[in-house]
């Protein structure tokens, strides 16, 4: 009777093309593995794989194997994450992503009680402004917007991502303040240019009246962090177009003002994206759970929400 680490490893492997990425998703070495997808082979005394120093492909004999087992590994995993939710013990490393400022001021303070709630779960969560792949870099979760929902994945809307106007007092201290969003163009601007693509982003805006209209501010200072565009605004260096979310505590607290606060840019939602199974880990399933009732809780999408009315 084979083992479960040994299916989870071929299983795995097949899925991402590699023993490298299964074993990061597994949270094991890939000489591990190896050795697993090796003894299951010579368990059943058939190839599974072609290997090769690039690629590993699977062989006529693995992808029948794969089609007949991989919906049971899935049902097995399941049964599994349910007995170990059921006794309420969800457990194990929780790899997560999401960018530094929602991460810092939005996620981060939840931790306290989800670990109060969920002590077993051990959070190893990497705050950077890139899109990661969860399948093969391995991660349970990523919480941001604007990703490209890969086969396997779906994601669970959280909040919208609206853009919006804003810079410091002092900046705009003598300056008549535009009454739209062309308006915007005779200001300093602080303008973000796109990781991806080397561009500087440019934005629709719009009203709860259904009108559109560019905004271009002049590009005085480029800059790819919003947080770094944030803190310039702080400076009084300009205008700035920024999330709602980035920019948040810095309206509360007065330091930021908003220009043309009936319009607004959609930039899509902020979601939070996970592996596509018919019932995830524990781990996993609790941490989206809590997420999401708790971005409920605080009212985010209300207050990340551009619209005024």
């Amino acid at each position: 009777m084979e083992t479960l680490a040994n299916l989870e490893s071929f299983v795995r492997s097949a899925e991402s093309g590699g023993f490298s990425t299964a074993a990061r998703r597994l949270g094991v070495t890939p000489a591990a593995v190896s050795r697993n997808v090796a003894m299951l082979e010579r368990n059943l005394g058939v190839r599974l794989f072609h290997r090769s120093t690039r690629k590993l492909t699977l062989t006529e004999e693995g992808e029948h194997f794969l089609q007949a087992v991989q919906g049971n590994l899935d049902a097995l995993q399941s049964a599994i994450a349910g007995i170990a939710t059921d006794r309420g013990q969800p457990s194990g490393v929780l790899k997560i992503s999401m960018s530094p400022t929602l991460g810092m001021s939005y996620i981060l303070p939840l931790l306290p009680a989800f670990l109060e709630k969920y002590p077993l779960i051990r959070p190893d969560w990497q705050l950077d402004n890139r899109q990661v792949d969860l399948i093969a870099e391995g991660f349970d979760a990523a919480i941001g917007g604007g990703f490209e929902l890969a086969q396997g994945v779906v994601a669970r809307t959280l909040v919208p991502a609206h853009i919006i106007a804003v810079a410091s007092p002092g900046y705009m201290s003598g300056r008549t303040p535009p009454t739209n969003p062309e308006g915007i163009a005779s200001l300093d601007g602080i303008v973000m240019r796109a990781t991806r693509t080397g561009r500087v982003r440019q934005w629709t805006m719009r009203n709860v009246h259904g009108e559109e209209m560019l905004a271009t501010p002049a590009e005085r200072i480029v800059l790819n962090d919003p947080a770094a565009m944030c803190q310039a605004a702080l400076l009084g260096l300009g205008v700035t177009l920024i999330a709602v979310p980035d920019a948040l505590p810095y309206l509360e607290n007065g330091r930021l003002i908003r220009l043309v606060p009936q319009w607004y840019a959609d930039a899509g939602p902020i979601s939070i994206y996970y592996a596509n199974r018919t019932l995830l880990p524990a781990k996993t399933r609790v941490f989206v759970d809590f997420i999401a009732e708790a971005v409920k809780r605080d009212r985010l999408p209300e207050r990340f929400a551009g619209s005024l009315g």
